[in-house]
């Protein structure tokens, strides 16, 4: 049974989803792009710049449920391209800690909007 659900208030949805829905001790949080959210266009730049932008709208839902990376279990990342692997392990250890969540990284043909990277997780509360 879902418990709740978690809308930041500048959260922008390019779909009818739900930001993140708890269910028992879980928090499962939808795929972020890296959307501005003042803007709602995706950021300009290289995949760097792109990652850092996921992280910055995951740590956003994330504070809404009262989370932060340090109460992630999983992570996965979907690329547009596998070779932007390494620069995106960069921009990811930057925003979690060792012990670092699991992790799965999947390369895919496209993504919403034209974006090169989408990241989910999933925490524990």
């Amino acid at each position: 049974m879902i418990k709740k659900v978690y809308t930041p208030k500048d959260f922008i949805s390019v779909g009818p989803y739900s930001p993140a829905v708890e269910v028992g001790n879980l928090v499962y949080f939808s795929g972020q792009i890296p959307l501005n959210p003042a803007t709602g266009k995706l950021v300009e730049g290289d995949i760097s710049a792109q990652a850092e932008q996921c992280f910055k709208n995951l740590l956003n839902v994330l504070s809404v449920a009262d989370l932060t990376t340090d109460n992630v279990v999983k992570a996965t990342v979907f690329l547009t391209n596998m070779n932007d692997f390494a620069l995106v392990n960069e921009v990811y250890s930057k925003f979690f800690n060792s012990p670092y969540p699991a992790r799965s990284a999947i390369g895919v043909a496209s993504l919403p909007l034209g974006a090169q990277i989408e990241i989910e997780v999933i925490a524990g509360k």
